[in-house]
């Protein structure tokens, strides 16, 4: 809905008499009940109404500021208003001292009490990245740079949805998801009851927090260490808790994060995480160790910036309210600064007999029957494979099968795609 009829007669009420006579009309209560809409977890104020439709009324009616000081100041000059004019954009643009000006005029009293309640970090508007303040030139006040929305918010607010980010040097970082169903997934019982306790902290983990107090007891966020060898369903149990939590999961390109320049793979974290925060993302670090490993001796200026890039990584982790995951092949790859603050590592081993077993059985598609000697219990028990391994056995076979227009599998394929994929894993014949 547009915000224009609200935002002038508030703006111009609270520039012509103090904050607290003004009284909620129609458009406020239109207003209030279009945030509260986008933003259920918070009970809105009307100063935080207010700042929020400060911020966006740019991007949703771009001459109406320029109006509004047309009206109020003629000729003259009103420099406690602020406003300053975009670069581009040729309107005028709020700042804070527009914000701190209409919400507190000059009563000093109030004008202190708006800057540490509503023009703080420590408000949620600003804490929780919705809002925020460009850093003032240097030599001036603080609250002289421009009051903005972060972009994500605007997107919202003016259409309704965010758009995933690009995947770029900026966002290093890609969506992953599945179609396939937690059936499709075997594991060891001990490491699906493990993924299950994820499962509980990705559906209460908030409510703990909140509604039992205990944010003041708890880190916020979930860290995880899934360990085991490659293809053994860690990347497709982080998707699967995305998909099945409503939560998007970004599988993070360390090859993009990691820098040989000092300075520059904490600037790449810092934009990944700031990006991430308070979306309820889920970020899958695969292949770990080139990252979260453990740390070096300190022998030169190299060790030392990459044991600070570790230190500024543990920081940064443990302060993300989303769930973490960290996927390696192998615990002892990772340091054990990480470990002691993670609340679970998982272990995925190899499957076992009988679960290699269901992995070939839900593996081989439906439109192809096997030939009477092809016996996958014994398939099972005698190759030690992956589920991905599995996976590109029977993705072969099928090729294969369909080139020779047949629609039944022979023990002589089966055996065939098996030695394929041991002698590419190195494990002979």
């Amino acid at each position: 809905m547009p915000l224009s009829k609200y935002f002038e007669r508030s703006f111009q009420r609270r520039f012509q008499q103090s904050a607290a006579a003004v009284q909620p009309d129609e458009s406020e209560i239109n207003a209030l009940a279009f945030f509260s809409g986008k933003l259920p977890e918070h009970n809105l104020t009307p100063d935080d109404l207010f700042l929020l439709t400060l911020a966006l009324i740019p991007h949703q009616n771009p001459v109406l500021l320029d109006r509004l000081f047309a009206d109020i100041l003629g000729e003259g000059e009103f420099p406690q208003l602020g406003g300053i004019r975009g670069k581009q954009h040729r309107g005028i643009l709020p700042t804070g001292e527009t914000a701190l000006f209409l919400l507190a005029k000059e009563d000093s009293e109030e004008r202190i009490r708006i800057q540490k309640e509503y023009l703080s970090p420590n408000h949620w508007l600003f804490r929780e990245q919705v809002l925020y303040l460009e850093p003032a030139l240097d030599g001036e006040p603080r609250l002289s740079g421009k009051l903005l929305m972060n972009p994500d918010y605007v997107e919202l607010f003016t259409t309704g949805e965010v758009s995933p980010p690009r995947f770029s040097t900026d966002f290093p970082a890609q969506l992953i998801s599945t179609r396939q169903e937690w059936g499709d997934l075997v594991l060891h019982p001990h490491t699906r009851q493990q993924v299950e306790s994820l499962q509980h902290w990705l559906e209460h983990g908030n409510r703990l927090l909140r509604d039992w107090g205990m944010d003041r007891k708890f880190k916020p966020g979930y860290r995880a260490l899934f360990y085991g060898p490659p293809g053994t369903g860690k990347t497709l149990t982080a998707m699967l808790l995305g998909k099945h939590a409503g939560r998007n999961v970004y599988r993070v390109d360390l090859s993009m994060v990691v820098s040989k320049y000092i300075g520059e793979t904490e600037k790449n974290l810092s934009k990944l995480f700031d990006k991430a925060e308070h979306k309820d993302w889920i970020l899958f670090f695969d292949e770990a160790d080139a990252l979260f490993g453990k740390r070096t001796g300190v022998r030169d200026a190299h060790d030392r910036y990459a044991n600070q890039e570790i230190s500024y990584l543990l920081q940064r982790v443990e302060g993300y309210n989303g769930l973490v995951i960290l996927a390696s092949n192998l615990r002892e790859n990772i340091d054990d600064a990480f470990l002691r603050r993670f609340q679970s590592l998982i272990h995925f081993p190899i499957p076992r007999p009988g679960e290699r077993l269901r992995l070939w059985q839900n593996a081989i598609p439906e439109a192809l029957s096997l030939e009477d000697d092809v016996d996958l219990k014994i398939i099972s028990d005698r190759y030690e494979v992956s589920g991905a391994d599995i996976m590109n056995i029977v993705h072969y076979c099928c090729l294969e099968t369909m080139a020779q227009e047949r629609q039944v599998l022979s023990l002589h394929l089966l055996a065939d795609g098996i030695q394929r994929e041991l002698q590419k894993l190195g494990k002979g014949g």
